[in-house]
């Protein structure tokens, strides 16, 4: 009896090993897997149209609204905020702001109302009742500045609104083909661009945590889409969003408004130990499940900047995919046109 040659033999093995090895799915357009740990986590980069209402409210001296009421300077609360989400983020996230329009007037509202100077101070000192219906008017204002065509053609992608009480915008909201849900409903008119973008709306009333308070909400929001399609097991941002009056003895990180040990809204300085695995985060992909005590001291004992600068830095921003879904989640609230 003769044997195979062994280069014969070893032909036939590896043609076996072929054949019945488990299958790795690839996400579509890669060459990655839909579980690594190769594939590169992007540096997400956003260019920003910076809109500043700040209208003149006495003629004759020129004073504007900003300067009569002593609010903050929008340019110092931009900058804080970028270099808060870049820290946050890793180094991952990114602003750009490419040009900023300051613009003399009141914004319109939705019903063609646009309140005058006088009218307006008069709501801000309670002597006369805020317009009805509320909300300003996105679809006028994308128009008249020519937004749709500057977002197809990449010079910008996203608009960052500051305007002041009862001016009538969402903290976030989304525009563009397929829109979602941003913490509001997506901007009807805009179904024709070809690309989706977000519109924020800031107060320079209020301060850089406010600011975040806003952007957290957009990230909650891409990220709750991101997962909308993955099963129980497999929604790890459901996972990360745990808290402990919702999962007693289970907290991971919590959301915007409840950190892992609150008991209602806005509680960020509950001085009350609950056990957490929000350090786990840390080390995205591999949760290990450990454990330990936290409070309030953890995240500002109530400072609604430094808690959500601690909520933002757990986001994952590694590389690689996790049943398809990039490690670095920081890319799909970048920029939600890679969201699917």
């Amino acid at each position: 009896m003769t044997s195979r040659p062994a280069n014969t033999l070893t032909s036939i093995l590896d043609l076996l090993r072929r054949l019945f090895a488990p299958k790795t799915s690839k996400p579509p357009g890669t060459g990655f897997p839909a579980n690594n740990l190769a594939e590169p986590a992007r540096i997400m980069t956003s260019r920003v149209l910076m809109v500043v209402y700040d209208p003149i409210m006495d003629a004759a001296s020129g004073t504007r609204l900003s300067t009569m009421m002593k609010w903050n300077r929008p340019a110092d609360l931009v900058s804080g905020f970028i270099q808060d989400i870049l820290r946050s983020s890793h180094g991952m996230a990114r602003f750009q702001v490419v040009e900023r329009l300051e613009l003399n007037e009141l914004p319109r509202q939705v019903d063609g109302f646009t309140y005058t100077p006088q009218n307006y101070l008069a709501v801000i000192n309670n002597t006369l009742s805020p317009h009805t219906p509320p909300m300003a008017d996105y679809a006028d204002i994308l128009t008249r500045l020519d937004i749709a065509p500057r977002i197809a053609k990449r010079e910008i992608d996203e608009i960052w609104i500051f305007a002041f009480p009862y001016a009538g915008f969402y903290e976030s909201t989304m525009a563009g083909a397929s829109a979602f849900w941003c913490n509001a409903p997506p901007i009807t008119k805009t179904a024709n661009n070809v690309r989706r973008f977000v519109v924020m709306g800031f107060s320079f009333e209020r301060g850089v945590g406010e600011m975040l308070e806003s952007f957290g909400h957009r990230a909650e929001s891409i990220l709750e889409k991101t997962f909308s399609k993955s099963n129980a097991s497999a929604n790890l941002y459901a996972r990360f969003t745990r808290y402990d009056k919702k999962y007693p003895g289970l907290a991971e990180v919590g959301n915007i408004h409840f950190a892992p040990n609150s008991t209602r809204d806005y509680e960020w300085n509950n001085p009350r130990p609950v056990m957490s695995r929000c350090d786990d985060w840390y080390g995205f992909p591999k949760l290990m499940g450990v454990q330990r005590k936290v409070n309030a001291s953890e995240w500002g004992n109530g400072d609604i900047r430094l808690h959500h600068n601690w909520w933002l830095n757990h986001i994952p921003h590694v590389a690689g995919r996790t049943n398809g879904v990039h490690n670095n989640w920081w890319q799909y609230i970048m920029d939600p046109n890679l969201v699917v």
